[in-house]
């Protein structure tokens, strides 16, 4: 829905509301302010602190930019550190968990980017579909007891279970369509009740998870859920478009942002019916996060799902933030 308000200086803009009662924003289109100069080329994922800082781990020329709440730049690192940023987490202690496949390893950061702990060895991945870590893992999760859950998706279809010191524990997972098998393990994410939620991609489902890994349920009706995130009873998943051109222009199938309760069921979807550079449309939605007051992030992968394939290339749009109405 699109509005017309007067601003602060007197004048008028157009406002883009997307959703509807509780499940209500506004597309802030202004936000977030980069140096000049500077882009995201695609942004993969995103985190907030406790302080609504925002992290944004993407594969343009500066892998994490930070910004505080309100869109103003603060900070960047990790040119000389990340290959192909996938997820970032924030731990319990403050410290970021992020995931790289592009070196397939898994780094411990602290929010001024010293690098703490790395696991897994840099560019020497394990054997392809080995099942061994890792293989281009995507995201990091906790457990109530302080362990890591590590999604370990492209190059295997696999759980790892880590100490946070970086001892491995174990792993579930295998390739197939059946209940606990996976068809790209994209991203991991708990709840406050220690059940594990794995965004399970070309399966266009939601798996959950005993802390143990044994299998509890499934969602379904989603269109390749990609980012996946919890905050107290709801969870809020990005949907990748379709990558097939028999369907590429089908409505509503996929570029959207889906919000459930912790049963499965639907409370909201963000995002007109087609992907696309308009205020309501999403391109493909990545990597997501919510602040403290309800405000949503979401990180596109743009490039690599349309805009590289354009003639001539271009980069587009790959960061949104949806202001929550109260």
């Amino acid at each position: 829905m699109l509005f017309t308000s007067r601003s602060l200086d007197g004048g008028f803009k157009n406002v883009m509301i997307l959703g509807n009662g509780k499940f209500t924003y506004e597309v802030d289109t202004e936000w977030p302010k980069l140096p000049s100069g500077w882009s995201f080329r695609e942004v993969a994922d995103v985190a907030v602190d406790a302080e609504d800082n925002v992290y944004v781990f993407n594969r343009g020329d500066h892998p994490m930019i930070v910004f505080d709440r309100e869109g103003n730049f603060k900070s960047a690192w990790g040119e000389d550190i990340f290959s192909r940023a996938h997820g970032v987490t924030f731990s319990p202690d403050g410290t970021l968990w992020c995931a790289d496949d592009g070196d397939h390893t898994v780094r411990q950061c602290t929010t001024e980017g010293k690098v703490l702990l790395t696991i897994g060895t840099p560019n020497k991945p394990a054997a392809y579909q080995s099942g061994k870590p890792f293989n281009r893992p995507t995201k990091v999760a906790f457990s109530l007891d302080g362990d890591l859950y590590i999604s370990d998706g492209y190059g295997n279809a696999k759980v790892h279970r880590y100490t946070a010191s970086g001892k491995y524990q174990s792993s579930w997972g295998d390739y197939g369509t059946d209940p606990g098998e996976f068809n790209l393990v994209h991203s991991v994410v708990t709840d406050s009740k220690g059940k594990v939620y794995i965004a399970d991609r070309e399966n266009h489902r939601v798996q959950v998870f005993n802390p143990d890994g044994s299998y509890v349920t499934q969602w379904n009706n989603m269109h390749r859920p990609c980012g996946i995130h919890i905050v107290g009873e709801l969870c809020y998943i990005g949907e990748l478009p379709t990558h097939l051109p028999v369907n590429a222009d089908y409505p509503d199938i996929g570029s959207r942002v889906s919000i459930y309760d912790l049963d499965g069921n639907l409370q909201a979807r963000l995002g007109a019916s087609h992907m696309g550079e308009e205020a309501d449309q999403f391109i493909a939605p990545h990597g997501i996060t919510v602040d403290s007051r309800g405000d949503i992030y979401v990180g596109e992968v743009s490039w690599t799902s349309w805009s590289s394939q354009l003639d001539p290339p271009r980069e587009v749009r790959s960061f949104r933030k949806l202001v929550k109405q109260q």
